[in-house]
């Protein structure tokens, strides 16, 4: 368990960070698929890079307010 968790922190290093990317990519995966929200499509560099710059914010904002 110990091995499994060391490669975890070397490749993520925090859930956060997993969690915010994978949701970006659902997104903009459902984005690029469905007709619908084929208007979006030209938008999906901006939203990938705000949502990208949202997550390490929100992971940053944890770090710096952790244990004190």
């Amino acid at each position: 368990m110990k091995t499994l968790k060391a490669i975890y922190n070397f490749i993520v290093g925090d859930m956060i960070i997993l969690i915010g990317i994978l949701i970006i990519a659902i997104v903009l995966g459902l984005i690029a698929n469905i007709a619908a929200l084929a208007p979006l499509r030209v938008a999906i560099g901006p939203i990938l890079i705000v949502a990208a710059l949202l997550v390490l914010s929100a992971t940053l904002y944890r770090e710096a307010r952790g244990k004190r």
